[in-house]
C-alpha cells in the first residue's frame, strides 16, 4: 500500500499480517512517511527486492505466517532485511513482547523493540529519531573522504584494527580482485569504499551490488545488462553494473548469494574482461576492478562444491580479513565516543557517560553483532539516557543477556573446570542453579543467534528437540519473572 502524496517523503517498509494494524498505522504514519506494506517475510522481501531502493526505515511485527504465535519469522525478517540494505534501521512493534524476544531482535540487528499497543505519537517519534540517526550516517560517510584520509571511517587504533588499515593501503593501488571477509555488522562495506578512495581509480565510478538484495532470476541482467526484447517487460535495451561501472569499480556484496550458474559469467569477467547483455551475441569488455565480501566460508565451500573454487581462487588474489568487534578491545571505547557524538548532535541533545561499572561491562561485552549492534546500542543510549550517567545495569538491559553472562564466565584458552576455579576463588559461594540456568541462556542465545532466528535450526544446534527448545525459552522466560 502506497500513499498517494507526491512529495518527497522517506519510504518505510511495514510488515504485520493484521489488515486492521495496517491500515490504521498507514493512515497514522502516513503523512511523514511513504509506507510500503507486506504481510509476511517472503512478500516484505519480495517488496524490498522490486523498489528502486531499499527504504531506511522498517517496522516490522516478530509474529508472522505461517506461525504467528512465535517469533521464528520475525527473526527471520530482520536478517534478511539486513542482508539487502545494511544501513536500514529496523524497529520491531510486536505482541511478542517477552524480554528475551527483545533482547535476541535487537542482537540480530533491529534497531528498536516497540510492545503492542504503542502510543502513535511514540512510535512516529522512534521512527523520526532513527531517521535523523541516518541521515547523520549518510553525512559522517561522505565527511572522512572530504576532510581527511579515507582511513578515518575505520575508527581504533588496536593492533587489529591498524593491521587492517595497513592491507588497505598496500591493497588499493592494485588492479587485482579483492574478496573481504567478515561476520555480518564487521564493517566490510567500509572497507571496500576504503580501497577505492585509496586507488587511482578514486576519481572513477563506483558502483555497489548486494547479490542477496535481488531475486536470482534479476542477477544477471542487472550484473550484465540486456537487450531490448531479451525477456517480457524488456522494452529497452539497458546497460548492466559492469557496464555503468566502466574503468572504475564494481563492489559485489553477499557474492556468496550468486547463483552458481552466474559465478561462470562472474568469472569469465575477471579472467579476460568479458561478458554478453541477455539477449546478445556480441562481447563486451569491463575495465572494472572487483572487490567481493562475503560473511560465510568461502574457502570451505568451494571444496564441498558450494562455491566454485576457480571463482573463490580469483576473486581472493588478495584476501582482507575484517576483525570481529570482539577482538578490538578498547576500540570499543573509540566507537562508543564516536557514535556517540555522532547521534547525540543528531538528536540536539547532551551526550551521556557510562559509569565505572558500566564502562567495564561494555569493554568485557563481546557485541556478537559487531559494530552495528554496538551502533544501535549508542542510538538507544543517547535516545533513552541524554545528558545521564549509566549505571551497569541500564546498560546491561540493552545488550544480549546471553552474551554478557558467556563474557562474564569464561576468558579464551579457559578450560569449564578452569573458569569454574576462578569464578569460586573471587566470588565464593553462589548459587549452582542460577549459575546453570545462565549457562543454558546464553547457549540458546548463542544458538538462535547463529541460526538467524530459526529456532528448528537452534535445536539442531543445541541436539535438542523443537518443542523441548520452546518450553525451555518459556521457562527461562518465566523465571526472568
Amino acid at each position: 500500500m502506497l500513499n498517494g502524496t507526491t512529495s518527497p517523503l522517506p519510504s518505510l517498509i511495514l510488515v504485520d499480517d493484521d489488515p486492521l494494524i495496517v491500515d490504521t498505522l498507514s493512515v497514522i504514519l502516513g503523512q511523514e512517511f511513504r509506507v510500503h506494506s507486506a504481510a509476511s517475510r517472503e512478500t516484505a522481501v519480495d517488496l524490498v527486492r522490486s523498489l528502486p531502493e531499499a527504504p531506511p526505515l522498517a517496522l516490522i511485527d516478530l509474529g508472522l505466517p505461517p506461525s504467528p504465535h512465535e517469533p521464528d519469522e520475525g527473526y527471520k525478517l530482520i536478517s534478511a532485511l539486513l542482508s539487502h540494505a545494511p544501513d536500514m534501521k529496523i524497529i520491531v512493534l510486536s505482541g511478542q513482547s517477552e524480554v528475551a524476544a527483545a533482547r535476541h531482535a535487537r542482537s540480530l540487528g533491529a534497531t528498536e523493540f516497540v510492545p503492542k499497543p504503542a502510543q502513535p505519537s511514540h512510535l512516529k517519534q522512534i521512527l523520526l529519531d532513527a531517521l535523523k540517526a541516518n541521515a547523520a550516517e549518510v553525512e559522517a560517510a561522505a565527511g572522512p573522504a572530504a576532510a581527511g584520509s579515507p582511513l578515518d571511517a575505520l575508527v581504533g587504533v588496536s593492533e587489529p584494527m591498524l593491521g587492517l588499515k595497513t592491507q588497505i593501503s598496500l591493497y588499493a593501488g592494485s588492479p587485482f580482485p579483492v574478496l573481504i571477509e567478515g561476520e555480518s555488522g564487521s564493517g566490510k562495506e567500509v572497507v571496500a569504499s576504503c580501497l577505492h578512495a585509496l586507488g587511482p581509480r578514486r576519481g572513477k565510478p563506483y558502483l555497489a551490488l548486494n547479490c542477496a538484495a535481488i531475486a536470482p532470476s534479476l542477477v544477471e541482467p542487472t550484473l550484465f545488462g540486456y537487450a531490448r526484447g531479451a525477456f517480457t517487460g524488456a522494452q529497452t535495451a539497458k546497460a548492466g553494473y559492469f557496464e555503468d561501472a566502466q574503468d572504475g569499480t564494481l563492489f559485489l556484496d553477499e557474492i556468496g548469494e550468486l547463483p552458481l550458474a552466474l559465478q561462470a559469467k562472474l568469472l569469465r569477467v575477471l579472467e579476460n574482461g568479458e561478458y554478453n547483455r541477455v539477449g546478445e551475441t556480441a562481447s563486451r569488455k569491463s575495465q572494472a576492478r572487483i572487490f567481493a565480501a562475503t560473511n560465510r566460508d568461502l574457502r570451505s565451500e568451494s571444496k564441498t562444491g558450494g562455491f566454485r573454487a576457480d571463482l573463490y581462487h580469483r576473486l581472493s588474489v588478495f584476501s582482507i580479513r575484517v576483525p570481529p568487534l570482539r577482538e578490538l578491545g578498547e576500540d570499543k571505547f573509540a566507537l562508543l565516543t564516536h557514535f556517540r557524538s555522532l547521534y547525540a548532535a543528531a538528536a540536539g541533545t547532551p551526550h551521556f557517560i557510562l559509569s565505572s561499572t558500566a564502562e567495564r561491562l561494555w569493554l568485557d561485552y563481546p557485541f556478537p553483532g559487531n559494530v552495528r549492534e554496538l551502533r544501535n546500542v549508542v542510538i538507544r543510549l543517547v535516545t533513552k539516557f541524554p545528558g545521564r550517567e549509566i549505571a551497569a545495569r541500564d546498560l546491561e538491559s540493552e545488550l544480549d543477556s546471553g552474551a554478557v553472562l558467556l563474557s562474564a564466565s569464561t576468558q579464551e584458552g579457559d578450560s569449564l573446570d578452569e573458569a569454574a576455579l576462578r569464578e569460586l576463588s573471587r566470588r565464593g559461594a553462589f548459587n549452582l542453579d542460577d549459575k546453570l540456568e545462565g549457562w543454558e541462556r546464553a547457549y540458546i542465545s548463542a544458538a538462535m543467534k547463529l541460526a538467524g532466528g530459526n529456532v528448528s535450526q537452534a535445536a539442531r544446534l543445541l541436539g535438542i528437540n523443537r518443542t523441548t527448545l520452546y518450553s525451555r525459552m518459556a521457562a527461562l522466560e518465566r523465571a526472568e519473572h
